[in-house]
């Protein structure tokens, strides 16, 4: 396919279009890299990949398989860049990427925040109430717009207090890996009562602040630190830890979805290479 023969699929420039009112760019976090970060805005788009993050793996499978886009939560490159050779695992990946013609756009931080991003996602999926954004974004002018879903993770209340390790057992459901591992991890009794919520999709740990003076019980998240487990218990709030990945991958599915609806005639699909980096041992 001809990388500016519109006839034999999407513009590009209209699919980042689309991207960006599902995922507004001004939501994004000030040191974040989002938008078409590699690509010809005039380029045609017949095949789009979704995943979490560009690996070795996924740039195989992208190659291989004919991809003219793949649309990633994390950015490549997220730090600027001085220079683009082969002697590093990101230079690699951008210069086979680059030679396969193959673009590459990411939200990441605005998709967590936006309205039908993936700490939305989350809430509806835990079927909370009273849905808000846990931190409203600055890129609000309307006040009419403070404590709509617009921000920064996301707080609501369940139908009726469950026992923490109940709350931790329906956001593996939700992540998708119930019954496999490795299992959710908590800090506090799998016994607590908790009924007000906080989330905050991959390294969520600096929402443990903003989710004690919001008054929450517990914050779902993929991971935070030692420190901040601590900080936790002592406060008395909740925490279930899911993972990076788990917490965040089953949106690029959601994702994919959405694009195969916005444009019918595009071949998308979320990684099939794609796999957390971490597992258990044995």
């Amino acid at each position: 396919m001809s990388g500016n023969d519109l006839s034999c699929g999407i513009g590009l420039a209209r699919i980042c279009e689309a991207l960006s009112v599902m995922a507004p760019l001004k939501l994004a976090e000030d040191w974040d890299n989002v938008g078409l970060l590699l690509g010809d805005r005039r380029s045609s788009i017949a095949k789009v990949m979704t995943c979490l993050t560009i690996t070795p793996d996924v740039v195989e499978e992208a190659v291989e398989s004919n991809v003219d886009l793949i649309v990633t939560h994390h950015p490549l490159p997220f730090k600027p860049l001085t220079k683009i050779t082969t002697d590093s695992v990101t230079g690699k990946m951008l210069w086979r990427l680059v030679g396969a013609k193959i673009a590459v756009y990411s939200a990441h931080t605005a998709f967590d925040s936006a309205a039908c991003g993936i700490n939305q996602r989350w809430a509806e999926s835990l079927e909370l109430h009273s849905i808000e954004a846990l931190v409203p974004s600055d890129a609000i002018s309307d006040p009419k717009q403070l404590g709509t879903c617009l921000g920064a993770g996301r707080l609501g209340r369940l139908g009726q207090p469950v026992q923490l390790g109940q709350l931790a057992s329906l956001a593996a459901q939700v992540a998708g890996h119930l019954n496999s591992e490795p299992k959710p991890r908590i800090v506090g009794s799998a016994d607590d009562l908790v009924g007000k919520i906080a989330i905050a999709c991959g390294s969520g740990g600096s929402f443990l602040a903003p989710a004690a003076r919001r008054g929450c019980d517990a914050l779902i998240t993929g991971e935070a630190t030692f420190h901040t487990c601590l900080e936790a218990r002592s406060q008395g709030i909740s925490l279930v830890l899911l993972g990076h990945y788990r917490s965040e991958r089953f949106a690029m599915e959601f994702l994919s979805q959405q694009l195969s609806a916005e444009f019918p005639d595009l071949e998308t699909w979320a990684s099939r290479h794609e796999c957390d980096p971490i597992s258990p041992l044995g």
